[in-house]
């Protein structure tokens, strides 16, 4: 079962104004191969598949605990995207506008310039679990072989891989709301990869940590990634449950790979902050009759 908390996980600055290129881009940190749908199926299922658990509780914690964060991730993401597109295209009321305004027919128009189609077409400039170019996610990129070894060198391949799509879309988008979500993304995604690097060090002694960071640039380089660290958001891993999945510690612990402070499992859930307050967006179809429609195409077929 799922506890869901009406909050996201860090606070999302609202846009000076809209940009639709830049929800673009971060649309792959959702729904792209190493996006947060891919994290979260992942995990997921991996938890859901688990076998031998008894034997083997502290990986099976640490799987789950990440799961539940990751669900958390697709909200702040998807928040992000929908601050993004807010204002993107003019919307009016063709059927109350005078002669004199000359309201266009075609009120998307200016979104045939922007690079996913998809906030325009398929959703109401809302976010989709789709990547950058309108792409599906797909269970394709699940990954559960029933094998732990594996399963864990999975996962710390595909945090190293979404760590890599993070810092190209942050070095794309200059948006402070883009740059926030990713920040943000870099230092909790960091401590997905030092616990998945610790549970193959544990399962099998190879000294996974020597392989960090990947790639090699420290988040302390990145504005809105060093204000999480500094609070020391790095090297915390979360308990998102009240009484379950208590034995992540066992794997999730010494040194932080980089900085050398202690790695720890809080068991308070995060507090939080509130949604964005999204405005409604007018219907682009209105029912019955538009007059200004009729008018307009009744003057080019006349």
């Amino acid at each position: 079962m799922i506890l869901k908390i009406d909050k996201l996980p860090v606070k999302l600055p609202v846009p000076d104004a809209p940009n639709a290129n830049a929800a673009a881009y971060v649309q792959e940190l959702l729904g792209g191969k190493f996006g947060e749908m891919s994290t979260l199926m992942n995990y997921t299922f991996q938890s859901f598949n688990f076998r031998g658990k008894e034997k083997l509780r502290p990986f099976y914690d640490l799987i789950s605990n990440i799961a539940a964060e990751e669900y958390s991730h697709i909200e702040m993401v998807s928040a992000a995207i929908n601050l993004l597109l807010v204002g993107t295209t003019e919307r009016k009321d063709r059927r109350k506008a005078s002669e004199k305004s000359k309201v266009s027919p075609d009120p998307l128009r200016d979104s045939v310039d922007f690079r996913n189609t998809d906030h325009f077409i398929a959703s109401g400039q809302t976010a989709l679990p789709v990547d950058a170019m309108g792409r599906p996610w797909t269970g394709d990129n699940v990954f559960s072989s029933g094998n732990l070894k594996l399963d864990l060198l999975h996962n710390f391949f595909l945090e190293c891989g979404a760590r890599a799509n993070k810092l190209r879309v942050y070095e794309a988008v200059s948006d402070p709301t883009a740059r926030a979500a990713v920040g943000f993304l870099l230092v909790r995604g960091g401590v997905h990869i030092v616990a998945y690097a610790r549970a193959l060090e544990n399962l099998t002694g190879a000294n996974v940590s020597a392989l960090l960071p990947i790639p090699d640039i420290s988040n302390k380089k990145f504005p809105e990634a060093k204000i999480h660290e500094d609070k020391g958001l790095h090297r915390v891993l979360f308990r998102f449950s009240p009484n379950d999945y208590t034995r992540a510690g066992e794997v999730f612990n010494g040194p932080h790979p980089e900085d050398g402070q202690e790695l720890i499992v809080q068991d308070e859930i995060p507090e939080g902050f509130p949604w964005p307050d999204l405005p409604e967006e007018p219907q682009l179809n209105s029912p019955g009759v538009d007059p200004d429609m009729i008018k307009h195409y009744a003057k080019i077929l006349g």
